[in-house]
């Protein structure tokens, strides 16, 4: 293993590791306007606004644009040209409550809707050009990265995405910190103490409107003890993004350690369970049961080919698939299937949603694991790795990851500290 005590000792005479960006929520952006009218000289979206009366408002409820637009007095005709010939660009069908808007109107006495801006999200929006040929393109605004360092430990009782909420932290990063430990790290079973660093770029429009998080650049993520690092890189060789270690060891897996992204352990593999109801008689459960909402969508855990997706007696509507000659996993008792027989599909794509058909006490998924055409245990199984970095990448990727782990070490915990110990050791 690669000793870094140059590292190490970098960190102790640094005596500031610099601070957090200032962190800002959802919560503190700025309300839209209702339909104000604006009379200052600005520039937005491209367009000069001084040229033209500005109405701005939010898509509301049973808004319809053809409506919307006739009432701004754009002639049917162009309304019409547009959901035909733009409809990959814009479609009017799907236009959501709560989004931002701006019309620009004409400054003459008929004040005739000559532009329509629809915010799609916070950075990118549509514009729609009624002047002379309908005309419909999509645009995007100018984006600031500023670079965030984030930390947070789990209480007793607590969870990941309860630290998340309370530390300020775009709560995108639960989907993202369980993504990439996902092969490594059961996340349905954090326990007191756990603890994580993370850096990765927020979103900012004009300098203040905080517009999102980017992907996490480096993470550290202490489970039970045992430190997991994991670096973003691109991997020149397969042309992808991939986290690896401080060792340059691939964090992926070919399977994943759970069909869910969030839920709980409910009931695992156990050959000589005994139930009540059949009179404590041996009952073996050869599937680990995930249990969740209703709805709650369920993961391919690797790639494969769908073999199976059918409702069938206790097993209910159910997936199956094979991913190689060694392994194949089943999801028992969904609410429905989103996944067809013969079909290709990838680790991480949704294959159906929790549900309660066949026999089942609650809404959970059975998920069912064979190695060799024999049903073990997928939380017990060596699961194969993903290839490491290759050894000619190796330097420049360490190049690349030592002043990044030096900053993520330095990276200070909040919280008074004799909490934490109290946290350790009830």
């Amino acid at each position: 293993m690669r000793k870094y005590w140059g590292l190490f000792l970098a960190c102790i005479l640094l005596s500031s590791c610099g601070e957090d960006k200032p962190a800002t929520s959802e919560a503190d952006l700025p309300e839209e306007h209702s339909k104000s009218v604006s009379t200052k000289p600005a520039v937005k979206y491209g367009f000069d606004l001084s040229n033209f009366i500005v109405v701005e408002d939010t898509i509301r409820k049973g808004d319809i644009f053809g409506e919307l637009m006739t009432r701004n007095k754009v002639d049917y005709p162009k309304i019409y040209e547009l959901t035909q010939k733009f409809k990959d660009t814009f479609d009017v069908r799907r236009i959501r409550v709560g989004n931002p808007y701006t019309i620009l109107k004409s400054k003459d006495t008929s004040e005739v809707a000559q532009l329509f801006i629809y915010e799609n999200d916070p950075v990118n929006y549509t514009v729609v050009d009624f002047r002379d040929t309908v005309l419909a393109y999509k645009g995007r605004k100018k984006v600031k990265l500023v670079e965030r360092e984030a930390s947070g430990i789990i209480p007793r009782g607590g969870s990941l995405s309860d630290v998340i909420v309370q530390e300020n932290i775009d709560y995108l990063m639960v989907n993202e910190l369980s993504g990439i430990y996902a092969w490594t790290i059961d996340f349905f079973k954090l326990d007191a103490g756990d603890k994580f660093r993370i850096i990765y770029d927020e979103k900012y429009i004009n300098d203040s409107i905080y517009a999102g998080a980017g992907s996490i650049k480096a993470a550290y993520f202490e489970h039970k003890g045992e430190p997991f690092y994991a670096f973003a890189y691109h991997n020149d060789s397969l042309d992808i993004k991939e986290y690896y270690d401080h060792e340059a060891n691939n964090l992926r897996r070919t399977f994943l350690r759970a069909p869910l992204k969030f839920g709980r352990l409910s009931s695992r593999y156990n050959l000589k369970r005994r139930i009540r109801y059949y009179g404590y008689k041996v009952r073996p459960h050869k599937g680990t049961d995930y249990a969740a909402p209703i709805g709650t969508p369920i993961l391919a855990t690797a790639d494969g080919v769908v073999t199976e997706s059918t409702r069938r007696g206790g097993n209910g509507k159910y997936v199956k698939i094979r991913h190689n000659g060694t392994y194949s996993t089943q999801y028992l008792h969904m609410k429905a299937q989103n996944v067809r027989q013969g079909q290709y599909v990838r680790q991480g794509d949704v294959i159906g949603w929790i549900g309660m058909t066949g026999n089942t006490g609650g809404p959970h998924v059975c998920y069912r694991f064979w190695k060799n055409g024999r049903q073990v245990d997928p939380l017990r199984e060596e699961l194969p790795v993903a290839e490491p970095l290759a050894e000619i990448l190796r330097p420049a990727y360490y190049e690349y990851m030592e002043p990044v782990k030096t900053q993520l070490d330095c990276i200070e915990y909040s919280g008074d500290p004799s909490d934490q110990l109290l946290t350790l050791n009830p």
